[in-house]
């Protein structure tokens, strides 16, 4: 894609369009852990099984709306089934590794992981698809490292953190490249998978008298808000993907942790030295990546014979 053509899709209604839907997801996802604050009192593990519970019933709705759910029953078998318990499984990894996170006061390892994933992504395409690694983006992987490092060597176990929640997003997204089924299908599919261990869990908290359900009128309504916040902005994102170049995407994703740096900050989370050293290298090597995504993106396409 050359210059005129990746400011042609960004100008164009449509780019519009996809640009806002991205902001609105990537700044959604970036004031997440202020209501996950908000339900520190609540264990991790009934936050995650409301998210799935309520998600579910509003994919429903939407998968029956738009008359999907035959194409989705008929795609969502054999391997395609096996990949997306393979996505289900990480997906709600990263979801309760992210609410323990924001609930113990480790916004600002969350923010860290969310910085490295794209770069983490990089590698594991070169990894496990086979793709060429430009010599800038090795450049940055070798930054975002070294910076991992320092984490690791003074900041104790918190880096695990981080490294979990990069991750198993960044396997996530592997998984989901390769699986034969659209955003909305694999989504719902998976929270599906989900649902009976979510409900199962729900329903034993309930009777052990232990539930976060049903203790407030605001309480209740914030779980109930659950399958809303976290379904909008993946359909957002998924939406805004078919609408913008991939360099764009990428590039706007920063969004996410950059929120969650200032929102750790304003939680109150300490911002120790071995913090800020980690940070400027993982800056520094999300700066030189974007950089050289834009490159890449500008560089006219060869000639063909």
């Amino acid at each position: 894609m050359n210059r005129t053509t990746a400011a042609a899709d960004t100008a164009s209604p449509s780019g519009n369009r996809g640009l806002a839907l991205s902001i609105g997801a990537f700044a959604i996802w970036g004031v997440l852990p202020l209501y996950f604050h908000i339900l520190s009192h609540v264990p991790a593990l009934q936050i995650l099984s409301h998210r799935v519970v309520w998600s579910v019933l509003l994919l429903a709705v939407l998968v029956f709306g738009f008359g999907r759910a035959g194409d989705i029953w008929r795609a969502a078998r054999g391997r395609t089934l096996l990949l997306l318990c393979a996505s289900a499984t990480l997906i709600a990894i990263n979801w309760f590794v992210y609410i323990w996170a924001v609930e113990t006061g480790h916004v600002l390892e969350a923010s860290l992981g969310y910085f490295i994933n794209p770069l983490l992504n990089v590698a594991l395409g070169m990894l496990v698809l086979g793709e060429r690694l430009r010599r800038w983006q090795g450049i940055a992987i070798a930054i975002a490292a070294v910076g991992v490092l320092v984490m690791a060597v003074n900041g104790g176990g918190a880096i695990l953190i981080s490294l979990s929640l990069a991750l198993s997003f960044g396997l996530y997204g592997l998984v989901r490249k390769v699986v034969a089924i659209d955003s909305l299908g694999g989504l719902t599919v998976e929270t599906v998978l989900l649902v009976p261990l979510a409900a199962g869990w729900l329903l034993y908290t309930g009777s052990q008298g232990t539930s976060g359900f049903g203790v407030s009128a605001g309480q209740t309504a914030l779980l109930l808000a659950a399958g809303v916040i976290t379904a909008t902005p993946l359909l957002m994102f998924a939406a805004a993907a078919r609408l913008l170049p991939l360099s764009m995407m990428g590039l706007l994703q920063y969004i996410t942790p950059t929120i969650q740096f200032f929102v750790a900050i304003a939680l109150g989370e300490p911002l120790r030295t071995v913090h800020l050293i980690t940070f400027a290298l993982i800056w520094a090597g999300c700066a030189l990546y974007a950089w050289d995504s834009l490159r890449a993106a500008r560089a006219p396409a060869p000639k063909t014979i």
